[in-house]
């Protein structure tokens, strides 16, 4: 459905759990170790990694600004985005 619009990539933000805890603001994961907040991805809800993600970005590892990086390389990799090839300039003659 996507395709006459210009196309879908997955793009899968991968963040460790304990990475994510370390930098809850608001303390979800602990309410949610503690069963106060129930259904919880996953600690209390199972998660599952898409398998098809044409781009990985692990936070972890990488800045905001390194992931960004990442997902713009690709998509001029893809042909999504990029400088388009100036036309040839006809001489005249």
């Amino acid at each position: 459905m996507i395709e006459p619009y210009g196309g879908f990539i997955l793009v899968h933000v991968a963040t460790p759990i304990e990475t994510c805890e370390q930098r809850d603001r608001k303390g979800l994961y602990a309410k949610a170790r503690a069963g106060i907040v129930k259904e919880f991805t996953g600690i209390s809800d199972p998660y599952e990694s898409p398998a098809d993600a044409e781009v990985v970005i692990n936070t972890a590892e990488l800045s905001a600004e390194e992931a960004a990086q990442e997902i713009i390389l690709h998509l001029e990799q893809q042909g999504f985005i990029g400088v388009s090839p100036e036309p040839a300039l006809s001489t005249g003659a």
